[in-house]
């Protein structure tokens, strides 16, 4: 490993390899979804092997039920696209030999069941983040979310309806599952469920940030370890590196739901999507506590 891959915040995954290999093999898997897989299979620290990752049923619940219904939406290409992807990880191992009958066939039997639940994660408004909820309701308006100038019009427009009309319009989506008394109710979207929402998606790219620098971090101990020196590039500005780290966990977080999506709804749409600072969550407590 040389410097510039040790300070590289993205892993360089074996997708196209795999895509390759699944052509060979006659399935067809989404390039989109197993990209997003096998760059948080490795973000969990998940131990590869010449660039595969070796996938235990630990990483398969924390991809499935953390780190994916946090992080990536499946409005472009479904659920099951996720699982397929997870499944070709899995085959390809087994028919690389690097993993033996049994254990194959027993990660396989806990994707399956895993794969059970994993839909109704992803469709729970308590696992939601601003930047998934927003994709889903320009998908449901037919807004092609490629162009950047028809996401902004959008957003210029849904600003408009005003909180009553923007909480009408979180109440209707379909593909939520809520309390059967809560379905299609705007009162429902009340300050206790837009606060969750902003803490979801602060935690949301906190903890995408924390695992690149993980990454960086067990890239740069594999240097030590070899007897090479660290990167001088760390030596320099290492508060501006942290910025892009963080900038960085915002663009894959758009990448992995709407393209700048996320960066939008920090910066000129924060209204539409606001993230609870210290001294509102502070009192919301204090209010929740006297109730």
């Amino acid at each position: 490993m040389d410097d510039a891959q040790a300070l590289e915040l993205i892993p360089r995954t074996r997708t196209d390899d795999l895509l390759t290999w699944c052509a060979t093999d006659g399935r067809e898997v989404a390039e989109r979804p197993l990209r997003i897989v096998l760059t948080l299979l490795e973000l969990t620290g998940c131990r590869l092997r010449d660039g595969w990752p070796e996938v235990s049923a630990k990483e398969l619940d924390q991809l499935l039920y953390e780190l994916l219904p946090l992080t990536a939406d499946a409005e472009g290409d479904g659920h099951q696209a996720y699982l397929d992807a997870l499944a070709a990880v899995l085959d390809h191992q087994r028919a690389a030999k690097r993993l033996n009958a049994k254990r194959h066939a027993r990660l396989r039997e806990e994707l399956e069941a895993l794969g059970a639940g994993f839909p109704l994660v992803m469709r729970l408004p308590g696992r939601l983040t601003w930047p998934r909820l927003y994709a889903m309701l320009l998908h449901a308006d037919g807004v092609d979310t490629t162009d950047a100038g028809a996401v902004r019009a959008w957003l210029d427009a849904f600003r408009q309806r005003g909180e009553d009309g923007r909480a009408a319009a979180w109440a209707g989506l379909p593909q939520l599952v809520v309390a059967e008394e809560e379905h299609g109710r705007p009162q429902a979207w009340d300050r206790t469920r837009l606060i969750t929402l902003g803490m979801s998606t602060e935690n949301a790219r906190l903890l995408l940030g924390n695992r690149l620098l993980e990454r960086v971090y067990r890239s740069l101990s594999a240097l030590v370890a070899a007897g090479q020196s660290l990167p001088p590039e760390l030596g320099h500005d290492v508060e501006r590196y942290g910025e892009l780290v963080a900038d960085e966990a915002v663009r894959l977080l758009g990448e992995w739901t709407v393209p700048g999506l996320p960066a939008l709804l920090r910066a000129d749409y924060a209204d539409l999507a606001p993230e609870p600072g210290q001294a509102e969550l502070d009192g919301y407590l204090t209010a929740a506590d006297r109730a």
